[in-house]
Order: structure tokens, then sequence, then C-alpha cells
């Protein structure tokens, strides 16, 4: 028995200043965009069970658009997989604080979807011999996880948070309700166990598998990216799975917007000019141009006086060509002098020199490195003909009080 397993979709997601020609804000066209062709590939796999992880909707209350997209995109799915199961619970997005305010997701029972969305239900499908309980993501004590004893098949869907698994910034900035241990999973006693909440790919147990969002909609989307790029994960997608041959796949989807994080530039000792040259030549390095892509530029060292010198018209000229152009400016790292109550390290005399001939404003016709290789020799050389006398950062001139 063939299924397939996807989640957090987010639809409703908006981001940036940028509307489509009718007047749609273009990143929620996106994800609507990146639903579709989940929908399209699901279709295409004809699944026996269909699992919906939960966050079908980025707020509680979504807009009219979101609503109707995701009415229509499950109407289809459900005419085109008339045999099929499908189970769909809430995530924490789609949950209200307020229990007396109802759910938007009880509409999709009008289409045959089985819906959970205030508490944990147990579906049974008597054709098919399987049994799968759906635990949404609501607050209160979450429920025993057991499998059903008379089922052939027992499938676990749940929206929430393994203890101990999702890295710690996701687990800080995206809390969800149901917080389990993975001991208290009991991965072993289910045939499949369906995760929603996280949004990268990822293997839990050999039988437990977060999904992963469809499109990037986290707040932290370079971070995400940056996981995805470390577990080697192809991106966004939906996953097939076989409860008898236990066969699996990752079925990536085609991406609605390209993200690109651009090689990061270090600033350090370089001029204004230097540093407009490293940027201009990371931009056109871009693969393809940053036209219509989300793109970030990570430049490190960058003191203050160069940054506010760089050349912001070609920096808007980016920001028009790009959906979103973010150039992430970081400043030199501090290395505090010895006395002072902040923590760091002592430096030497050589660093203190360093550090200061690096941010010093200079004249245009002013090499950097050649003064600071200069400034440095001359140091060594007073240090070596026993005119200073150094020890960390304290200095002492010989014949001075």
């Amino acid at each position: 028995m063939r299924l397939v397993h996807f989640s957090d979709l987010h639809l409703g997601f908006r981001q940036y200043q940028r509307l489509t020609p009718g007047g749609i804000n273009q990143r929620e066209a996106d994800v609507a965009r990146s639903f579709q062709a989940a929908i399209d590939r699901i279709v295409a796999l004809r699944p026996e069970l269909v699992l919906i992880g939960g966050d079908v909707f980025h707020n509680v209350r979504p807009t009219n658009p979101s609503i109707i997209h995701a009415f229509l995109q499950f109407s289809r799915l459900r005419a085109a997989l008339p045999d099929a199961e499908l189970v769909l619970i809430a995530g924490n997005h789609d949950t209200p604080r307020a229990a007396e305010t109802g759910s938007i997701l009880r509409l999709f029972r009008e289409l045959a979807i089985n819906v959970a969305y205030s508490e944990a239900q147990r579906f049974y499908f008597a054709e098919r011999d399987l049994a799968v309980l759906a635990v949404p993501d609501v607050r209160g004590r979450p429920p025993t996880l057991t499998p059903d004893p008379n089922a052939r098949h027992n499938v676990l869907l749940l929206h929430g948070e393994i203890q101990g698994v999702l890295p710690a910034h996701v687990a800080t900035a995206e809390r969800a309700a149901i917080e389990i241990p993975l001991e208290d999973l009991g991965a072993a006693e289910w045939d499949y166990v369906a995760l929603g909440h996280y949004h990268v790919y990822r293997q839990i147990e050999p039988n437990a598998y977060y999904s992963g969002s469809i499109d990037y909609t986290s707040a932290n989307t370079w971070g995400e990216l940056y996981e995805e790029r470390v577990a080697g994960v192809p991106g966004k997608g939906i996953i097939e799975h076989d409860l008898v041959s236990g066969m699996h796949r990752f079925h990536p989807l085609p991406s609605s917007r390209a993200l690109v994080d651009l090689p990061h530039v270090s600033a350090r000792g370089l001029t204004v000019e230097e540093v407009n040259d490293r940027i201009r030549a990371a931009v056109e390095g871009c693969p393809g141009s940053i036209d219509d892509k989300i793109v970030r530029l990570i430049v490190r060292d960058l003191p203050r006086h160069i940054a506010r010198d760089l050349d912001h018209k070609t920096l808007r000229e980016y920001r028009r060509r790009a959906l979103h152009f973010h150039l992430d400016t970081r400043r030199p790292e501090i290395v505090r002098l010895a006395g002072q109550a902040s923590p760091g390290r002592r430096p030497s005399l050589a660093d203190v020199v360093r550090e200061k001939l690096m941010s010093r404003v200079l004249e245009s016709d002013i090499d950097r490195k050649e003064l600071v290789t200069l400034g440095l020799r001359y140091l060594s050389e007073a240090e070596n003909s026993g005119v200073l006398s150094t020890t960390g950062s304290d200095v002492a001139v010989e014949g001075s009080p």
C-alpha cells in the first residue's frame, strides 16, 4: 500500500513588498504555485493514502484567495484520486488560540477528507485494513501514541516537535504545542510515522520522517537553505512510501522562486572601491543572473565608514532586478583591550596596531595593505631595537615614567 506524505503548505504566506499584476503578494503567489505542483505530483503517483501533516495555511484566519486556492486544489486531488484515503491534521499555524474560534480546516470535510483539528482522532479504513492516528498540534496533554491492534497497517500522522531532534534555532523560533520525547514516539510500533512542523526533509527513525515544507516559508529562510545543503537534501518535496515493501522515496518539487546565497565577501583591509568591486563580482557571478530571484550577499568585516560610502546607486539597481536583494553587512570583530569589563581576549600590540590601521580613514591613493605592512614592520623594528617593551596590550617606552 503506497502513501504520499507532505506537510507545511503555509498557503497565504506573504513576504517582501512585491505584487503580481493581479495585486497578490508575489511570495503568496509563489507558495500557491508550489502547492499546485505538489498536487500535480501526487496525482501522477496515484497513491492509496495521502497524509497532510498540518500548517495548510500560514495564518489561523487565512485570506480569501488562499482559502479558494486550497479548496480548488484539494477538489482536484479528490476528483483525480476518488478511491484514495485522505487524512489532514491541523498544525500550530492552523490552530486558533481561543477554543471557541472555529477552524477553517473543517471546510475540507466537504471533500471527503478526514480532518483532525481540535483533538486526536483515529480513522479506520476497513477495506484497506488500515488505521491512521491523526494528532493535530493542539494544546493540552498529548494523547497516548499506540497503534490499533486490530488493524494490519498502522500509521501515525502528527504535527509537533520531537524533543532533541530539531535545530535549536527552529525549536526556539517556531514553538509547537506538542513536544514529544523520541522514546515516547514509539516509532517501531508503527508501520510509518508522518511528521509535520519542521521545514526540512529529515529521517528521525527508520520509518519516521519529517517531509519538510513545500516552499521556503519559515522565519529563517537562509538557515533552512543551509540545513538542506548540509544534509544533502535537494530542496522541497513530498514523500512516497510503501507500507508493505518499505520502499521510500523523496520526490523534489520544482522551485517556484530561486533562492541564491552568494559566496561571502570579506572587506577586511579593503577600500570602498575594492569592496564595491567585490560586491559587483559576486553579483555578476550569480548563475543565470539575480533577476527575479531572492538573493543574499554577506559582506564580513565591513567597517561603518566603508559601509556608509558604498555604491548605493548600484545596490538599488540590484534590489530592482531581484525579487529581493539583501546585502547583509557584518561589522569587524571587536578585540577588546585589557582592563575593560567586557569579555574578550587580551590583544597584542601588533593586534592593536593592525586593527587601528584597518579602520582608519585613508586617502584614496593610499594602499591599506601596504600601510598595515609598513606599520607592523616599524613596530617590529622598534621592539627589536629595545625602544619598546611590550606585554600584551601594555606598552612602555624606555625612559618614560
